[in-house]
């Protein structure tokens, strides 16, 4: 059942309560306090936000909206900042001790120069880590030294290479290091054979190896107008400690296709191959040849088929004509033949001015040609030297020192 309506005795009058608002009623209790909220438009169509707490806006952001950047190393470990910084440290100190070492280097490259009177700075490499630890302690594990190009007599030696184990240092650091004595030191010396085709050029002579004790030489001479190839061998040989020298022997000048010529010891003149198979085709020479007793004795004619055959040409073709006869004819020695009878090389087809010619050449003159030799330098008189080795590309000598003072040692 619906409850009686009530209807007010007067009107209503609004203005009853704006004064009631204007002048509250002091015993009246207060009414409670509503939070005001503010509204966004765009923040409108998310109603069920209500409940969020409410911040205020951030005025430090950009105009367009980005955030504030935190440093990239914020988030890296303060053990591996740590390791980064020992780095650093340890990078710097390596640094500074491959400077000094560098610095070393100059300095000793320049004192040997010097001291050695070398046309070109010598390249000093000094090893071991630290360097600085060692000069500290006034001793270095190891320094090696290559020096290119040393004059030696007639030739260049192309490289001396040497390596100083344990070298102690003399004087007191930093600057006032006197020299050194090292306790051993082992090398090389190197002697191509394209400086010495170079340098020895003047009689277009090539050098090569022949064993591991001896140099060819192959080249080319000009002899009363006709060019003859030289061709000699040259053993290497140690004089005592200090040098190395050669002997040229086993010379030889071959005029090709004719004769091969012998000066020297034990001298001769023989034919080659080709020479004794025309003589012994043509009558008229293998008669002139076999007229001379001396030489049919030493081919093992007997002097009745010399007969023979100087009066028969079926004789003379069944003497010349075996192949034994060629053999013999090149292994005979001429030289006595040219100086008593002349006029035989003309028989045979020689020219006689071109063999007196080679006859006359002089075994020193050609031997001053082909020998060279070197030295150790009187600066380094500690050295010595302890085998010579003949390689593809040239000379290989051993040197070695014990005890090795260099500079100002007292």
């Amino acid at each position: 059942m619906r409850p009686p309506i009530r209807i007010p005795s007067r009107p209503h009058n609004p203005y009853e309560e704006l004064a009631e608002l204007a002048d509250p009623d002091p015993h009246a209790e207060p009414l409670p306090l509503i939070p005001l909220r503010l509204t966004y438009p765009e923040a409108e169509s998310d109603a069920e936000s209500d409940d969020d707490a409410w911040s205020p806006p951030n005025h430090r952001r950009g105009k367009r909206g980005h955030r504030r950047r935190r440093s990239p190393f914020a988030a890296v470990p303060r053990t591996l900042k740590l390791l980064v910084a020992l780095a650093l440290c340890g990078g710097i100190l390596v640094l500074a001790d491959r400077c000094a070492q560098m610095y070393a280097e100059k300095k000793a490259q320049q004192k040997l120069q010097q001291e050695l009177h070398l046309a070109a700075a010598p390249q000093v490499d000094i090893h071991g880590f630290p360097f600085l630890t060692q000069v500290l302690e006034k001793r270095l594990q190891r320094v090696d030294v290559t020096v290119p190009h040393v004059a030696a007599d007639r030739v260049s030696l192309a490289e001396v290479r040497a390596s100083a184990h344990d070298i102690r240092l003399t004087g007191s650091l930093p600057n006032a290091i006197r020299g050194a004595v090292v306790e051993n030191l082992d090398g090389e010396v190197r002697l191509s054979f394209d400086d010495m085709n170079r340098e020895l050029a003047a009689s277009q002579v090539r050098f090569s190896r022949h064993d591991d004790h001896a140099v060819d030489a192959d080249g080319k001479l000009t002899i009363a107008g006709q060019e003859v190839r030289l061709r000699a061998q040259a053993r290497l040989q140690l004089s005592g400690d200090r040098s190395l020298s050669t002997n040229i022997d086993d010379m030889s000048l071959d005029l090709p296709g004719i004769a091969t010529y012998r000066p020297g010891k034990g001298k001769g003149l023989t034919l080659h191959h080709e020479t004794a198979e025309r003589i012994s085709r043509d009558a008229a020479r293998a008669k002139a040849l076999l007229s001379v007793p001396a030489l049919a004795e030493r081919l093992g004619v007997s002097p009745a088929d010399v007969a023979a055959a100087l009066r028969s040409e079926e004789k003379l073709h069944q003497l010349t004509g075996a192949p034994r006869f060629v053999e013999k004819l090149t292994r005979l020695n001429l030289i006595d033949a040219v100086v008593d009878h002349p006029w035989l090389l003309e028989k045979l087809g020689i020219d006689p001015h071109l063999i007196t010619a080679l006859t006359h050449v002089r075994p020193p003159e050609l031997t001053d040609r082909l020998s060279f030799s070197f030295a150790l330098p009187k600066q380094a008189r500690d050295l010595q030297l302890r085998d010579v080795r003949v390689e593809k590309d040239g000379i290989r000598a051993i040197l070695s020192a014990g005890e090795l003072p260099v500079g100002k040692t007292g």
